[in-house]
């Protein structure tokens, strides 16, 4: 069984998809449709920076999106990609809208105005510089929380990932950030502060909750052509509904994406497609588990050399 997946923010970069933006003339059409959409150039950013303009998560979510279903359309219009059948989509954070998009539950055009209200309702949850996130490498859960509890009435700092054995990520507030920074590496812990620009997936993202709460409601979504599998839950989405609850409790609660990647595994994954900028999960998941196939799809050059 073959599964496909969408990155999330820390996989930006300028220059992402100018490959296929040089390539394909409909591609050219997809970025000019986004820019018009958004109400400002996206293209211009994705393709010349600034890339501390990129990392603002206000730019970065649409960015990853656009990035992500155009690499999807020249797959679909160059290659035969898209006649597998798939057993799951699923997403890390805002991928999970590009998962959503691509299994025919949101369009192009919602999947983009929703991600641009939920960048810049959690970059106003917390201002520009003061909150951020710290990725813990070579520890279990366990013992991160342990640690986390035991400090929590000095440090407030919160799993915000559970991305792979051996790979956490916490947000907080910067100050916060940098002093439970200095706690793990007299522990001998390593951590490495990540380039964002908000304390994404812990309860410091209660405004955007609400904020986001009133959108996703209003919105028309589809039953999913494929199982799309919830960053919540770790499970698949039921029905339409719980869609929408899900994305909303997904801004405050951690991503479970390791449980994610061993629930597609034990339902029968032997392949995950990562199509997206970057090789942030085709890393994580040969750490989850490196029994399984992972092919990545970022540039021209892997289109062209994709077999499944």
């Amino acid at each position: 069984m073959i599964s496909v997946v969408f990155p999330g923010q820390g996989s930006q970069k300028v220059g992402m998809g100018s490959d296929i933006f040089n390539k394909f003339d409909y591609v050219k059409t997809i970025f000019k449709n986004a820019d018009e959409i958004l109400g400002y150039k996206i293209s211009e950013i994705i393709l010349n920076g600034p890339q501390h303009k990129l990392n603002q998560t206000t730019f970065t979510q649409p960015a990853i999106y656009l990035v992500g279903h155009t690499i999807c359309e020249v797959l679909k219009n160059e290659t035969n990609f898209f006649n597998n059948k798939f057993g799951f989509y699923a997403g890390h954070s805002l991928g999970e809208y590009t998962a959503l998009m691509r299994a025919e539950t949101i369009t192009f055009e919602q999947g983009l105005l929703l991600l641009k209200n939920r960048g810049e309702a959690m970059q106003s949850a917390v201002p520009l510089g003061e909150g951020g996130m710290l990725a813990v490498l070579g520890v279990e859960t366990e013992e991160i929380k342990e640690i986390i509890n035991e400090n929590f009435s000095k440090i407030r700092c919160f799993l915000a990932n559970d991305n792979s054995n051996g790979q956490l990520i916490l947000s907080g507030k910067n100050n916060e950030l940098d002093k439970f920074a200095t706690l793990l590496k007299e522990k001998r812990i390593k951590n490495i502060k990540l380039p964002v620009s908000a304390p994404f997936h812990c309860e410091l993202m209660e405004s955007a909750t609400n904020v986001m709460e009133k959108i996703i409601n209003q919105q028309n979504l589809k039953d999913p052509h494929y199982h799309v599998v919830s960053n919540v839950t770790a499970q698949p989405y039921q029905n339409i509904n719980e869609i929408k609850n899900l994305l909303i409790k997904q801004i405050e609660s951690p991503v479970r994406w390791r449980e994610s990647i061993q629930y597609m595994i034990a339902k029968g994954t032997k392949i995950f497609v990562e199509i997206g900028p970057g090789r942030v999960l085709s890393g994580l998941i040969k750490r989850i588990n490196k029994d399984v196939k992972v092919l990545n799809i970022d540039t021209l050059e892997d289109i062209q050399d994709i077999k499944l």
